[in-house]
């Protein structure tokens, strides 16, 4: 089969399978593509292909020339011209989807020369389960515009598993055990709408593999074992020390230096496997020296790794994949920790305005948790000047004053299911 025949297969396939959408504004992307390159970033697996198929059937509907071209085909991949082969089988105008392109040669130099020469005529839309897409270097600066793309948030998972979203008392009930499930076994499509939990882990499993593999060992070269090492004790240990996972490393025999336990930190980083979150503070030294926080790239990834869950960090690692998705412009999310060793979970803010300060706390049911939950959460609002202050949590919704703050109580499930502004 010539290359020309995958390409048109890999389109066929796309125009003709039949998808469950997802909550992404497909005609903004669209929209964008007549500017920019759209890159559309996020872990392996989280449905970016998908997203590419669901635009080029949108694209069809609109009656306007697209196709779909996987690259990493094991058929593709050899060839040293694949993306002027893929543009001289699709011509210069339409929209030009290609999925996975970064593993293409040189595909920044083409991005950017042929987003140049054909910007009023060939739109293109890409992927990678690589973040470059989203921080490129200088051949695609200002060329590109990054859409992040995440496993599947809990309003996605409902309508997956066609769970509704119902006021009366059995209807909550239903959401609760939907929302417990997403918090354990993770918001993947594939997991989403597997029926037995055995093959869910073991897909979980596959997925994680794969992602420590191609996208972290592969890609910065360093020995697989070392990164498989590196990535279960930091998805293990919800704060992350260079120092401490170095030590902790070379006790098992890994020769390596703190150079490298850095690297693997940008490099997971970089794959959306684990996502880290460093502390508030105008210091800019005091934030590159404070240990950063680590959440998984799905919550699934914990129960994978030890067979049982952490009801608290899971709702963690859960806020802040959904501030992750709404996340826009210059927002930024840290955390704060006060001198007194109280600490917030995520300290939303645009420069040096905090937008909201949010605590997550699963259980409040016990009256001393409450009191130091929401203390500590009133000194960090008041120092920060925070403009908006929640405590999100497992319990049932409330509101509060301490010291002068007013304090939001409120489900988690029901923050999850807010509609994005």
């Amino acid at each position: 089969m010539g290359t020309p025949d995958v390409f048109q297969e890999w389109d066929t396939y796309a125009a003709r399978r039949q998808l469950t959408p997802r909550d992404v504004d497909l005609d903004a992307v669209i929209d964008a593509s007549q500017r920019k390159i759209v890159g559309i970033t996020g872990i392996r697996r989280s449905g970016k292909s998908s997203l590419l198929m669901l635009l080029r059937q949108r694209l069809a509907q609109r009656n306007e020339k697209t196709a779909y071209i996987n690259l990493e085909d094991t058929r593709l991949t050899q060839s040293p011209q694949l993306l002027d082969e893929a543009l001289k089988w699709f011509g210069d105008e339409g929209t030009l989807l290609l999925d996975e392109v970064t593993a293409a040669q040189d595909h920044e130099g083409w991005l950017a020369r042929t987003h140049e020469l054909l910007k009023d005529h060939l739109r293109l839309i890409v992927t990678s389960s690589r973040g470059t897409l989203a921080s490129p270097s200088k051949p695609l600066r200002g060329r590109i515009l990054p859409v992040e793309l995440y496993p599947l948030s809990l309003s996605e998972y409902l309508a997956f598993n066609r769970v509704p979203v119902e006021a009366t008392t059995a209807g909550r009930g239903r959401l609760e055990k939907a929302f417990q499930e997403y918090l354990r076994l993770g918001g993947f499509p594939e997991v989403a709408l597997t029926p037995d939990e055995t093959e869910k882990v073991t897909i979980l499993g596959t997925y994680l593999r794969d992602i420590v593999g191609l996208d972290v060992a592969e890609v910065s070269g360093i020995d697989l074992t070392t990164v498989k090492a590196y990535t279960e004790y930091v998805l293990q240990t919800p704060t992350f020390s260079a120092s401490k996972t170095l030590r902790h490393l070379k006790a098992l025999g890994h020769r390596l230096g703190k150079d490298r336990i850095l690297a693997l930190e940008h490099y997971t980083e970089l794959s959306y496997l684990i996502h880290y979150t460093r502390i508030y503070s105008r210091n800019i030294q005091a934030r590159g020296q404070y240990p950063r926080k680590a959440y998984p790239g799905d919550t699934g990834f914990i129960y994978a790794l030890q067979g049982k869950t952490d009801a608290g960090r899971l709702a963690e690692t859960a806020v802040l994949h959904e501030l992750k998705r709404r996340k826009k412009g210059t927002m930024e999310i840290n955390y704060w920790k006060g001198q007194n060793g109280a600490e917030t979970d995520f300290i939303i803010r645009q420069g040096n305005t905090v937008r909201e300060a949010i605590q997550v706390a699963w259980d409040l049911t016990d009256p001393k948790t409450l009191s130091r939950e929401t203390r500590g959460l009133a000194r960090c609002a008041s120092e920060l000047k925070a403009e908006k202050t929640t405590i999100l949590t497992g319990s049932p919704p409330s509101e509060t004053t301490v010291n002068g703050i007013q304090i939001t109580i409120k489900p988690i499930l029901d923050w999850l299911l807010e509609p994005r502004r």
